[in-house]
């Protein structure tokens, strides 16, 4: 596993590498990407940091637009996420998403970056409507591991662990991980890569909670469809995003003095 110096971290992405679900637009969006920065800034007291990335993008569209930013910006630590926008689309092509990601790999790495990737949830365990797609969220995860351990790009595998399904992990949308859920995010990629003080407390379990009756569990499937899936099938409809007329939030490399630390989240895990 490579580790070593970092001077300069970049982040491409979609909508979780941009932080939603951690803070809003208003206030303004943290997420795991930051919060890893934060953590790799601990250890790299020089680190200069950049995230490019845009909600709603799919693989394609962060290779086409976020690769050539990101190798300008010469990282040598770089984090690639994307994919979960094509497996909720009817056009789904496993292959072609893995492609591009495969390609964002060879050309970081090539560029002299240490390349970081993770693998996704099972979505069926986190939104049972989302069941149909649980085989392309399969497919992609191997695909995944494949192309990176063809290009020595590190894996953070978070598929298998039970806890990255338990619903406090996630926003309401279920698209999208929650505060905490993208604090255990960065802690799995720190942990990964193996930074100083990262451990494996990012896999414990939650504590336990009361299980919905099935009577209350298909009435929050009805809200959620209502509220959440059916505005994502309307805007597919029209070919709108939400990402329509964004930019990245973080397109350049600064220093990681306007990002708040770990340590000064004030969050708590549930009890």
């Amino acid at each position: 596993m490579p580790s070593g110096e970092y001077l300069r971290y970049v982040a491409l992405g979609d909508s979780q590498t941009e932080g939603v679900g951690d803070g809003d637009d208003v206030t303004g969006l943290r997420g795991w990407a930051d919060l890893f920065a934060a953590h790799v800034g601990a250890a790299n007291p020089g680190l200069q940091y950049a995230n490019l990335a845009v909600r709603g993008r799919v693989a394609g569209q962060v290779r086409a637009e976020q690769l050539g930013p990101a190798l300008t910006l010469r990282p040598d630590l770089a984090t690639v996420v994307a994919g979960v926008n094509d497996l909720l689309r009817p056009g789904f092509d496993a292959e072609e998403v893995a492609g591009h990601l495969e390609e964002m790999f060879a050309a970081l790495t090539a560029a002299g970056a240490h390349v970081v990737t993770m693998t996704f949830p099972d979505v069926g365990k986190i939104a049972p409507l989302a069941r149909p797609v649980r085989s392309r969220v399969f497919d992609i995860n191997a695909r995944i591991r494949a192309a990176a351990a063809r290009h020595g790009v590190t894996v953070v595998d978070i598929a298998p662990q039970a806890v990255a399904t338990d619903p406090r992990l996630w926003s309401e949308d279920r698209l999208h991980a929650s505060p905490l859920g993208h604090e255990r995010i960065a802690a799995a990629v720190a942990r990964t890569i193996g930074l100083p003080g990262s451990d494996d407390a990012w896999m414990l379990p939650l504590p336990p909670q009361a299980v919905p009756s099935g009577l209350k569990a298909a009435r929050a499937e009805v809200r959620w469809a209502a509220a959440f899936l059916g505005p994502w099938l309307g805007r597919r409809l029209r070919g709108r995003s939400s990402g329509d007329g964004r930019i990245a939030k973080r397109p350049e490399l600064l220093p990681l003095s306007a990002l708040a630390s770990p340590a000064d989240t004030g969050r708590q895990e549930p009890s």
